[in-house]
């Protein structure tokens, strides 16, 4: 007789674990594993991230004594290694000539929640909060943002004033795989981080494009008109990391956005493409625990991506521990209204109102959830998790054992354990 099958997924900042009966095949959806900068076979994160900065792609120029410097940085839900990534731009700004005091961080929230003061300490080390100024962006605020035109797919581009006022712009993120963006990193983090709302609801509303996919980036509507706003800013420098699922350093880029963009998406692909031989009947899927799933509005990536290789009418398992709610108070009320009843309800209504970010992501899981029956683990209220219109399961233990009551012996059960970071291929 086989052994069950034990299974530890990623949720919060630890893991929780669950057994699948003896007998039952388990296939693993992952990314390719790669050696991490810090592994003996990768060497020093440091080292990589001081050779990708001082050998810059593109041919920038770096920032000069007396010039205002503003650095885009992202906010909790992004594992963004800044303790690797900022001391060789701070150390190059300060050889150049160009004062601490000149220099801003502002923190790119979009239009997630903004961040506590208290929770700066979360996001920079210490020695930056302590030297620089740091700031959190607040896309509502009309009065703190300039207005710079339209792209050419008709997007109204507000920007950040403080960023705009700078003399030298710089962005700080990470490349990865994004679910209607294609793939995250370069300009994005100040183009959409630091943007006004309007201009965020108008570039997110072509995430119905066909085009508008997980992985696709030369084609996709919305990741162009991202490019385009980054070029209406002026952005002079980035810095971008691409992570394992252990959210340590693979490989870092520095220089020019968009050169960045072309050879870190070849590698992020190359890295997060799992083939897949056929949809699975049960899928278990975490985002890849914290920050992946600091909330639902975060964790919604790793189901969009987990049903792309599950079948129709079968099921998916959601493990997130979502400490910080829903993430979004217009997610939540847009949801409960009385009218909505149904994932149907979500689709239909979503369909024929204006775009607004927050309530888009209640149609992002519905458009998934309608067709696999979802279950969430997470640390959400179970009436809480009803009212978003969601199945909870009170322990992965307890929902894989309610999900394979309904399959036969045979049926095909998948894990993605770091579904944010991986992109599924039907082969």
């Amino acid at each position: 007789m086989s052994n069950p099958v034990k299974l530890e997924i990623p949720y919060g900042k630890g893991k929780v674990s669950a057994e699948l009966p003896e007998g039952r095949a388990v296939e693993m959806v992952l990314p390719r594993a790669q050696p991490a900068a810090g592994d003996p076979a990768a060497g020093d994160p440091a080292a990589a991230v001081m050779a990708a900065v001082y050998k810059p792609l593109g041919g920038v120029l770096p920032p000069r004594a007396g010039q205002k410097v503003a650095i885009a940085i992202n906010d909790l839900t992004r594992p963004v290694p800044h303790e690797h990534l900022l001391p060789p731009v701070l150390g190059g700004m300060r050889h150049a000539g160009v004062r601490d005091e000149d220099v801003l961080f502002i923190i790119a929230t979009g239009m997630h929640p903004q961040v506590r003061r208290e929770a700066y300490r979360a996001i920079l080390p210490e020695d930056v909060l302590e030297t620089y100024r740091v700031v959190c962006h607040d896309a509502t605020d009309e009065a703190r943002l300039r207005h710079l035109g339209e792209t050419a797919r008709g997007t109204p581009v507000f920007i950040n004033s403080d960023y705009m006022a700078a003399d030298y712009r710089i962005v700080i993120g990470n490349i990865e795989a994004h679910q209607f963006q294609g793939f995250s990193g370069g300009v994005k983090s100040a183009a959409i981080g630091l943007a006004g709302a309007e201009t965020i609801n108008q570039n997110h509303a072509m995430m119905s494009d066909a085009m508008a996919k997980l992985g696709i980036y030369e084609e996709n509507p919305a990741r162009q008109d991202v490019e385009e706003i980054g070029r209406m800013i002026g952005i002079d420098f980035a810095v971008n990391a691409i992570l394992s699922p252990e959210k340590r350093i693979i490989k870092a880029l520095a220089g020019d956005p968009e050169a960045i963009m072309q050879q870190g998406i070849a590698e992020a692909r190359r890295i997060a493409q799992a083939p897949v031989a056929a949809p699975f009947d049960l899928m278990i899927a975490s985002p890849g625990g914290h920050p992946k799933d600091i909330n639902l509005y975060q964790s919604q990536k790793g189901l969009a991506h987990a049903a792309l290789v599950t079948r129709s009418g079968g099921s998916l398992i959601l493990c997130a521990a979502c400490p910080g709610g829903s993430g979004s108070a217009d997610y939540e009320s847009w949801v409960m209204q009385p009218h909505i009843r149904s994932h149907d309800d979500v689709v239909s209504h979503f369909a024929r109102e204006e775009f607004r970010v927050g309530r888009h992501k209640a149609f992002q899981i519905a458009r998934d959830a309608a067709r696999v029956h979802t279950m969430l683990v997470s640390e959400l209220d179970d009436g809480f998790v009803r009212e978003l219109l969601l199945e909870p399961g009170a322990d992965l233990q307890s929902a894989i054992d309610c999900a394979l009551a309904a399959l036969p012996r045979g049926a095909r059960i998948g894990v993605m354990p770091a579904a944010n970071a991986t992109m599924p291929v039907l082969i």
